[in-house]
């Protein structure tokens, strides 16, 4: 009895099979790339990676990635501050306001604006554009950080003669790093993935090259090549996320203190920072959801697409929440395996969709129809290629979800179960998974929301006759029938916007009370 109640014991083998299904799934686009690569042979590889075209690929795709992550962080991390530590009016409804613009999917905004003017389809057009949709991934993690972050801090700088700027940069900066750190990456991951949006608004960057050269060109080649040189790129901004996820939390100083800290008066700078606002609202959620409006109403292509609208909402429906079920269920065993088994082993299965979280869609896709034509030619151009991209792609903000939940549940009840007689899956059946619950609830909340507004993917391995809202979004600005993509456009955002107010006000309630 004794030897019984003091033996470890490891992850069962249904436990272990369950766990390595994902983790083969996700090593995929790995292993694609690189066989791709060798089979091009080094003279195919030079020749591709030091042509001209390659070297403006990577100039538009570092310069895109990089200037958006500054403009970005840069906004957002002005917005929090002064919603959270100036005597801003209604400082409340801005709080909430600053974060809709999520609810605006990134290529409908390009879309909002390509149809306005074509100055806007150019590289400082989508700076502009992508920038007023991205801020909100910056501006909410650090106003949650704001809210939870210790005020004595900035009590001692003052009562060293630190100014307002000083005290910023040398008492609150410090408390933010973490925050405004995974916000900014973030965001660099999605600029590295952005394809609608760049592809309406005519920039030509790794992502569109790679989708051209497949569906246009036939030259699954060059794309697996360009997937390589992307992939590299996506390298450092995953290794900083999973740095960062992993790296030392700022405490406050008193544990348990909700002191607010003291807010800075503004005096007459209020009416500026007003007007900041309310020309941050307009350009980010007013502009394009007017002009989604406005083309509802206007335009020769006017009423073109509308007996579409049931099978594209019909078809976003069944896909995204049948691909938020299959990624849930295999985010699952990552997650129990990682916290309940420290090995290397479940380490690396946690990592690994880290890793490509900041693939585009495409090479996900080029992955799965590479592999399907060779090992499996009748799942090629079926749905069940298409639930695995998205699994591939969501699997990390699934496994963000569930470790809360996750990490409540103690091991020992499923040992107790087992002891009384419980094979292991019925004891994780009856035990851990009702426990779990609400956090699989978030997840799947969460990736119904995401695969609603995924369209690389989906326009590459959707089933002939499957239409989606983001795929006839796309087709319709593509052809410039902008009347026509407008309904679609706005079922996205009527979509969207729910999930993301309640998502807002969660998030800086969480923060608030760190």
């Amino acid at each position: 009895m004794t030897q019984r109640s003091t033996r470890r014991t490891g992850p069962s083998i249904w436990f272990i099979g369950s766990a390595a299904v994902p983790a083969l799934l996700i090593s995929l686009p790995l292993v694609y790339v690189v066989l791709r690569a060798t089979q091009a042979g080094t003279t195919g590889i030079g020749a591709e990676l030091f042509r001209a075209y390659t070297l403006t690929l990577l100039t538009n795709t570092i310069v895109l990635a990089v200037s958006v992550t500054v403009v970005a962080s840069t906004i957002g991390l002005a917005v929090a501050w002064c919603v959270e530590r100036t005597d801003l009016p209604g400082r409340r409804f801005w709080r909430v306001l600053a974060g809709l613009p999520l609810a605006v999917p990134a290529f409908v905004a390009g879309y909002a604006w390509s149809s306005v003017s074509p100055i806007f389809q150019s590289m400082q057009g989508a700076i502009l554009i992508l920038s007023l949709s991205s801020y909100p991934l910056v501006y909410l993690p650090v106003a949650a950080g704001l809210r939870g972050s210790d005020p004595g801090f900035e009590d001692v700088a003052r009562s060293l003669g630190d100014g307002p700027w000083r005290c910023f940069f040398h008492a609150v900066l410090p408390q933010l790093r973490p925050a405004l750190g995974s916000g900014a990456l973030l965001v660099l991951t999605h600029m590295l993935a952005e394809f609608g949006a760049l592809s309406m608004l005519r920039v030509q960057t790794f992502t569109t090259a790679i989708f051209d050269s497949y569906e246009v060109q036939f030259d699954s080649s060059s794309a697996a090549l360009q997937s390589a040189v992307l992939m590299l790129l996506c390298l450092p901004a995953a290794y900083g996320e999973m740095r960062l996820r992993a790296g030392k939390r700022v405490s406050r100083v008193g544990r348990g203190s909700a002191r607010a800290a003291t807010q800075v008066r503004l005096g007459k700078m209020k009416y500026w920072v007003l007007a900041g606002f309310v020309l941050l609202a307009i350009l980010a959620l007013g502009v394009p959801t007017g002009i989604v409006v406005y083309w509802l109403k206007v335009g020769h292509s006017a009423g073109q697409g509308y007996a579409n609208i049931w099978p594209a909402i019909v078809g976003s429906v069944s896909l995204s929440v049948s691909g938020a079920l299959l990624t849930s269920l295999f985010a699952i065993p990552l997650v129990l395996l990682s916290i309940r088994h420290k090995g290397k082993l479940a380490q690396f299965a946690d990592r690994l969709p880290y890793i490509i979280h900041g693939l585009p869609g495409v090479v996900v896709a080029l992955a799965l129809v590479f592999m399907a034509i060779r090992l499996a030619p009748s799942l090629y151009q079926g749905t069940v290629v298409l639930l695995l991209a998205y699994a591939i792609l969501f699997l990390p903000l699934a496994q963000s979800s569930l470790r809360a939940s996750a990490e409540l549940v103690p091991p020992k009840l499923e040992a107790i179960a087992r002891g009384l007689g419980r094979r292991p899956f019925m004891a994780f059946a009856t035990i851990t998974l009702p426990n779990i619950a609400p956090g699989i609830g978030a997840a799947m909340a969460l990736m119904v929301l995401e695969i609603v507004r995924e369209l690389t993917a989906t326009l590459m391995l959707a089933p002939i006759g499957v239409i989606t809202l983001a795929t006839e979004v796309w087709s319709h600005t593509y052809d410039a029938e902008f009347a026509a993509a407008a309904p679609f456009a706005a079922f996205l955002v009527l979509v969207s916007v729910i999930p993301v107010y309640v998502f807002t006000k969660r998030f800086l309630q969480f923060g608030e009370s760190k």
